[in-house]
């Protein structure tokens, strides 16, 4: 039986926090042996957002493909590419446009969310308004079934479905309208409290040695309400409690008790998540410093991929273009 085909990007917007981790990458480690995987590196799409200063893109393209191998994603399982390796998706988006109502991109709700969480950015362009156009592309490219998602990014799913139908009611039944793969997320706050995000520079990389993860986390905003160690704690608001409960599951509760009970200091809850960190990054960072030495190897593995995921957008391209009466 033939697998149905996953689609999904990351940008390259710098190394990989464990946001990114929890958040996408370990799904897709899950996800790569039951489906058929497409997952790329979006580094057109950080340009949407980072286009005044290109300097680090190729050096953030290559940690980004060393942080997801070092993750668990296997190329053997699943498709790893560049999205600028594949023309074809900025041809699909072109294509596209001729027939997206600029009302569907301006009520996208992330449009202004992010806005307002990269204020000090011009992001009056009309490749930031039109991002979400891109996303559709890369999605329909690869006729792909399913496009795993947070509940945040369901919009998007709707709008890449609403496209796909405008599509084929003009020119035939051409692109498949794909499904949300909804996917609880568990998310990480910032060391501020706030969720992590570069744009906050809040983050815990997955390449932070020892050291680095450990002063991160002593100043972790904790419970603002406890002023003395002794005094009774509520572990439900204290974002250093959100880890124990992902990374810690056979201390969390005791943890929360302590806390509770005033027995148990922040400076010393902090100390013990520190390591529980280190612990828990130690084998991908293992992984991550032997990739580092092999800058061959992640060459091949991109080339080969965008080999393999041409072989798809091509022929897609073709029909969507033989549909529209210009091939």
């Amino acid at each position: 039986m033939t697998k149905k085909r996953v689609l999904s990007g990351i940008q390259p917007t710098g190394k990989l926090h464990l946001g990114n981790l929890m958040g996408a990458v370990e799904n897709w480690t899950k996800l790569q042996d039951q489906y058929d995987c497409y997952f790329f590196i979006a580094d057109l799409h950080a340009l949407t957002t980072a286009y005044e200063d290109v300097s680090g893109l190729r050096e953030a393209n290559q940690q980004v493909t060393i942080d997801l191998l070092a993750a668990g994603l296997d190329p053997e399982k699943c498709v790893i590419f560049r999205q600028s390796d594949l023309p074809e998706h900025a041809e699909l988006h072109l294509l596209l446009s001729m027939i997206t109502p600029l009302s569907w991109l301006e009520r996208v709700p992330t449009y202004k969310s992010k806005m307002d969480e990269l204020k000090g950015k011009d992001l009056h362009t009309y490749g930031f308004l039109g991002y979400p156009l891109l996303q559709a592309a890369d999605i329909l490219i690869y006729k792909a079934d399913f496009v795993p998602v947070g509940q945040d990014q369901l919009p998007h799913i709707e709008l890449t479905r609403e496209i796909a139908r405008r599509f084929n009611n003009f020119y035939g039944q051409v692109l498949p309208e794909p499904q949300s793969l909804l996917t609880q997320f568990p998310v990480l706050p910032g060391t501020d409290g706030r969720k992590m995000s570069k744009s906050y520079n809040n983050t815990i990389a997955l390449s932070d040695p020892p050291e680095v993860i450990t002063k991160k986390i002593s100043i972790m905003v904790t419970d603002p309400a406890r002023l003395k160690k002794d005094d009774p704690g509520h572990p439900e608001v204290c974002s250093a409690y959100d880890f124990y409960k992902i990374f810690s599951q056979a201390t969390k509760d005791k943890v929360a008790l302590e806390c509770q009970q005033g027995k148990r200091g922040c400076v010393a809850c902090k100390k013990e998540l520190a390591k529980i960190l280190v612990d828990y990054l130690a084998p991908l960072q293992a992984r991550r410093h032997e990739l580092e030495k092999q800058p061959e190897k992640l060459t091949r593995i991109l080339a080969s991929g965008a080999e393999k995921a041409r072989l798809v957008a091509a022929k897609t391209l073709q029909e969507v273009k033989h549909s529209m009466g210009i091939l």
